[in-house]
């Protein structure tokens, strides 16, 4: 069992949960306003160099679950795929193309905004978003795209899934009280922005 099924984190998938998935035939379709539209398998993924951060996934929904988290940097995929200065955002879609969501590419270069396939030195599973999926510590969860299959850097914003069902789009982290998924759900105060104040 997994660390975040270990911790009961919870299982959220709006689209309906895609069942198992196929890790070692997993691509990523990369398109757009970029000079080298590739896929990207997922041993192909493996190559690039690998980054572990410490971050906290935020649910608008007002849980946070924080641990060591291990994938490729999106600037990393960026420089690979040669994005155009024209370009200003970052547009994601999960398994079966119904969710999707997009970011403003200066979030999406930042350097924890990772595609992700670990937690805790653990592979990502089908519940939480595995074989990869992002991880945009810097906004709301539902920004954080889970099982990703396709990626266009595009020049204009496009509202995805949640941001048409009310969500804002920019899906700014606002102040309040979050449940701390790994003190088993206990109230936590956290302010505006990123959630770094029970990072340890």
């Amino acid at each position: 069992m997994s660390k975040l099924k270990e911790m009961n984190t919870p299982i959220f998938w709006a689209e309906g949960h895609p069942g198992k998935l196929d890790r070692e035939k997993w691509e990523i379709k990369i398109e757009g306003l970029c000079s080298k539209p590739t896929i990207i398998t997922w041993h192909e993924l493996q190559q690039f160099p690998k980054t572990e951060c410490f971050a906290r996934l935020t649910s608008v929904t007002r849980f946070t679950v924080g641990g060591k988290w291990g994938g490729v940097k999106l600037s990393d995929i960026a420089d690979r795929v040669g994005v155009d200065d024209t370009a200003k955002y970052v547009r994601a879609w999960s398994i079966g193309m119904t969710y999707d969501t997009s970011l403003p590419l200066q979030i999406a270069l930042k350097e924890r905004t990772l595609l992700a396939w670990e937690f805790d030195d653990e592979l990502l599973e089908e519940d939480y978003g595995g074989p990869v999926r992002l991880l945009c510590p810097y906004l709301w969860g539902y920004k954080s795209a889970k099982s990703v299959i396709k990626l266009s850097f595009t020049d204009k914003y496009v509202s995805g899934y949640w941001e048409q069902r009310g969500y804002t789009d920019e899906a700014n982290i606002e102040a309040g009280y979050v449940r701390d998924i790994n003190t088993g759900g206990k109230f936590r105060k956290i302010t505006d922005g990123e959630v770094t104040e029970f990072l340890d």
